[in-house]
């Protein structure tokens, strides 16, 4: 075995180093190994289910009529591989390969990096067991049940303690850029996802939020966008500051702008969450504050990708020839653009046009795979003849890989765009009479499908190219020598008697001189490089910047329950309804419709009254949605009879043509589970929900005669028999609901077709 020596850490003399000082150690790449392979290949399902999910829109004969395969419950399937199984072992991968080198110690526990490494792809597993079978919190990457919840929790807890220890033993004393935001990911991904899961089960796969209606709306975009800032953001811009110099073989273009693009986004990106919920019941100055931090957030990200493009000067002429700079290039390109794209989107103006429509699929899927998918690809080809000690296979191959790749994205993104231009248009339009141009929604659902099958080749191309990747590790990874090579290596101790850099003078000293010399200690930045030696004060610098921006939002949101203007004719669900309600979210209805009406004078044509946050006060968890694929239900109500949604739900295209609809003709032979209505309406009464004792002790026959009723009018208007228990019953219980509290519509004529309905779409 090869022995290294390594150069003593900084602040120590070279000449007084012993040799019996120097410690021998070497570094762990098995475990990198395995996190590159559960990357390629959890990725490949990640695409392949996006992908048959892209075609599910285009064409909705491909739901199959079977549960686990429709779009509402694949869609959190797709989302959750692609940001935690895909993009997730990528970021550990990066991060075991790094620290090691940056700290010039091998990782703390092995064993430790073994129960992260398999309790992470159990996580993932878990994950693909529960969401197609409709076990499901309905919250934006947070779908996962309590159980899996605790999972993560005791797995990233195992990571980070893995890599704090690292830092504490290490033998460089300097912190270098890439490790502040791996330390960012690990405080702040902690915090996120314990106060996001707060919940109380009422069973082993169910669970409800102890957050209700506008409360659970921020918190859950607190926790959304600032997933995406800390687990696809954060992480992926230490593995730029690491792997694009290697690269380039160049040094990072800017130290001091590091610390300005480190500090001014970890602060500031923490607040931009409300944002996702302009003109909705949220408090008008939430969303506000989230907009103007959101504007501010341009500034660091773009810093960043200043930073790290401009490293590459002196060696674009490697670009050209080299497919891994090629990835990182475009990959940075791609963040740039995301990064100017989110604030854009954050103006109220702007949000109201865009949101809703597939302009939001559009950003997610270009920072997603245009920003950590290319450079995931970059980190992967670098690390290729490192971790399997051979040649790369075929550079020919990663070039096309790329070109795919490229263009693939470029594809998808334009038709989002396109379809969202089309769909925020059309919905907006009026006429010469002040009516609205396409009052039937399904106008615009027809509209955007070409762009639907235009994502889907776009997704297709970029499949491919994954899949080039994947061909392409195989024959490196076949072509290893019988035994990997480990070298050794040496270094001296960190010592513990390191003097400071000088501080800044005394006022005794004279005032020019000494703010001349404050100044300069100011400008080299060496108020910055004595925090790099303390890691652990580094990591709680860290958490109090998260948690002031944190708490500046959270507290004052908290206190909204008691300013919510209470509705007195907003009552708690039946048991029945809430039976139905917990249908709604197992199938994933809220991936295609939305139940919140903004004061826009389009939506309340065509929707009716705009919600008010009294109407929520039940909601948990809340479903006001991100996406309408399909038309706002927050006014449904009474406008339709139950004869309708049967026969809808058996065959939406046969009622509405073009529909995008799948079929669930299963909630006609599936018994409601009422058995767990005693613990569900506990656990609702606990929340302060006014659920009297009869309707706790009686909540399974009040459920089942409410269905009785429902079944005895479907039997007589359709035929239909034996429909009591099952769930289709229940979930018409629900939707025959919503909005009838606020503005009770007129009954509907028994037996009416549903081209009564036409105008309100599917």
């Amino acid at each position: 075995m090869a022995t290294n020596t390594i150069a003593p850490p900084t602040g120590t003399d070279p000449g007084a180093v012993e040799p019996a000082s120097l410690e021998r150690f070497s570094y762990d790449d098995a475990i990198v190994r395995l996190f590159v392979f559960a990357t390629v290949g959890w990725g490949l399902v990640a695409f392949l289910v996006g992908l048959y999910a892209a075609l599910e829109l285009a064409a909705p004969a491909f739901n199959l009529g079977i549960p686990q395969l429709s779009f509402g419950r694949l869609r959190p399937l797709h989302t959750n591989a692609a940001i935690f199984a895909f993009a997730g072992n990528a970021i550990f991968a990066a991060i075991y390969y790094s620290t090691q080198r940056l700290c010039k110690a091998r990782m703390w526990s092995d064993g430790l990096g073994r129960f992260h490494f398999w309790g992470w792809q159990l996580i993932i597993l878990s994950a693909a067991l529960t969401l197609p079978f409709g076990i499901t919190q309905s919250r934006e990457y947070a779908e996962l049940e309590w159980p899996i919840d605790i999972a993560i929790a005791v797995v990233w807890v195992a990571f980070g303690l893995n890599f704090m220890m690292t830092m504490i033993h290490r033998r460089e004393r300097h912190l270098y850029v890439a490790l502040w935001f791996y330390i960012a990911t690990i405080v702040t991904v902690a915090v996120l996802h314990i106060f996001n899961n707060l919940v109380v089960p009422a069973g082993l796969f169910k669970s409800y939020t102890i957050y209700a209606g506008v409360q659970d709306a921020f918190m859950q975009w607190w926790y959304g966008h600032n997933a995406v800032a800390f687990f696809l953001t954060t992480p992926f811009l230490g593995l730029m500051y690491y792997f694009l110099p290697k690269a380039a073989e160049r040094p990072v273009f800017s130290y001091r702008l590091s610390i300005v693009h480190f500090w001014s986004l970890v602060f500031i990106y923490i607040w931009a969450g409300p944002h996702h919920l302009h003109y909705t019941a949220l408090p008008a100055w939430a969303s506000t504050l989230g907009m103007l931090f959101s504007l501010m957030l341009w500034m660091p990200s773009w810093g960043g990708m200043i930073n790290g493009l401009l490293t590459l000067r002196g060696a674009w002429h490697k670009v050209t020839s080299d497919p891994v700079l090629k990835f990182f290039v475009v990959g940075v390109t791609f963040y740039g653009m995301s990064t100017f794209e989110g604030p854009v989107m954050s103006i109220k103006s702007v949000n109201a046009l865009t949101h809703y429509t597939n302009w939001t699929i559009g950003h997610v899927h270009a920072g997603a795979l245009g920003w950590n998918g290319f450079m995931t690809f970059g980190m992967i080809y670098w690390l290729m003849p490192r971790l399997f000690q051979a040649p790369l296979y075929s550079k020919r191959l990663a070039e096309m890989h790329f070109w795919l790749a490229t263009v693939g994205i470029a594809v998808y993104v334009l038709a989002m765009y396109a379809a969202a231009l089309t769909e925020g248009g059309m919905w907006r339009a009026f006429d010469t009479n002040g009516q609205l141009k396409y009052g039937d929604f399904l106008e615009t659902v027809v509209k955007v499908v070409p762009m639907y099958w235009l994502r889907a080749g776009g997704g297709l191309m970029f499949i491919a190219g994954a899949l080039l990747m994947a061909y392409n590790m195989l024959r490196t990874w076949a072509a290893r020598p019988a035994r990997y090579e480990e070298p050794v290596y040496e270094a001296p101790p960190l010592t513990r008697d390191f003097v400071d850099p000088p501080t800044p003078p005394s006022r005794l000293k004279a005032h020019v001189t000494g703010f001349a010399h404050w100044l300069d200690q100011w400008q080299q930045a060496a108020w910055h490089r004595r925090w790099e030696h303390l890691p652990v004060r580094f990591t709680v610098y860290t958490l109090i910047a998260v948690s002031v921006a944190s708490l500046f939002e959270i507290i004052p949101t908290f206190v909204i329950q008691s300013n919510v203007p209470t509705i007195a004719s907003v009552k708690p669900y039946t048991p029945l309804e809430l039976v139905g309600r917990d249908i709604y979210i197992a199938e994933g209805c809220y991936n295609c419709h939305s139940q919140m009406i903004r004061p826009i004078l389009a939506e309340t044509k065509r929707f009716g009254e705009f919600s008010k946050p009294g109407e929520f006060v039940y909601d948990r968890p809340f479903q006001w949605g991100s996406r309408r694929i399909g038309p706002d239900l927050a006014r449904v109500g009474g406008t339709r009879g139950p004869d309708w949604h049967v026969e809808h739900f058996v065959n939406p295209g046969e009622y509405r043509e073009g529909s995008l609809m799948p079929p669930y003709p299963w909630l006609l032979t599936t018994e409601a589970d009422l058995d767990s209505l005693p613990r569900k309406l506990q656990v609702m009464r606990d929340f302060g929900v006014p659920y009297s004792d009869d309707e706790l002790t009686r909540g399974i026959d009040l459920a089942s005669a409410q269905a009785a009723e429902i079944a005895a009018q479907i039997e007589e208007l359709t035929g239909r028999t034996g429909l009591e228990k099952s769930q289709v019953v229940a979930l018409i219980a629900y939707l025959d609901r919503l909005g009838t509290d606020l503005n009770a519509p007129a009954e509907p004529e028994a037996g009416d077709p549903p081209a009564v309905a036409a105008a309100e779409g599917d």
